[in-house]
């Protein structure tokens, strides 16, 4: 059994979060869902959920998550859907004991990460569809993958051909793909078994 923070996109807290949540701990895991937006704000469009991140900016957003988990315990899994994967990431980076870290429709650069190197033996998957207009391209991905490995730590990669953005998310019917997010959930559940068995090293 893992205990797992999962952060929301910048679309807010919607449903698809309680949707995730519900499938994590029907295999028994422990899930926290906070919400690091002022007033829980949820959107269901993303340009207005871009400018209102925009105007709180990133730095007082992470502030907000890194007090939602302050109360948890260190050996946590951080996960993160789109935007807060990032937080996820920052987070599994900088908080010590983390267990792991799952990037949903997320893709970072680990440039923007506060730290020089990842920490020994966080394990991370990463999960992105391959036409997603706010992927940051493979390119991205593979820096981070790299940065992750080069801890030293596993990293898995996984691309699903689509063009959805919150493809897991049932409340978004333009973007949610039934079938790729039950193969995104079969591969986070093994994971979540696997940890287990530290997963370190590169691929």
């Amino acid at each position: 059994m893992a205990e797992i923070v999962l952060f929301h996109s910048a679309l807010g807290r919607r449903p698809g979060v309680a949707f995730a949540a519900d499938r994590l701990r029907t295999a028994g895991h422990v899930v926290h869902t906070p919400s690091y937006f002022p007033n829980d704000e949820v959107f269901d469009d993303y340009e207005p959920a871009i400018a209102f991140t925009d105007k709180i900016g990133y730095k007082a957003l992470m502030a907000r998550a890194t007090e939602a988990v302050s109360t948890l315990p260190a050996d946590l899994v951080y996960a993160g859907f789109s935007m807060g994967g990032g937080v996820a990431a920052s987070l599994a980076a900088t908080r010590p004991g983390a267990r792991a870290a799952l990037f949903l429709s997320a893709s970072l650069d680990p440039a923007y990460l506060p730290v020089p190197a990842w920490p020994s033996g966080v394990a991370a998957q990463i999960h992105n569809m391959t036409g997603d207009p706010w992927n940051d391209g493979p390119e991205v991905i593979a820096r981070l993958a790299a940065f992750i490995e080069a801890g030293p730590a596993r990293c898995e990669v996984f691309d699903y051909p689509g063009t959805g953005h919150l493809f897991t998310d049932p409340s978004l019917p333009a973007e949610f793909d039934p079938q790729a997010a039950d193969l995104l959930w079969t591969r986070v559940l093994d994971f979540l078994v696997r940890l287990e068995a530290p997963l370190v090293g590169p691929s």
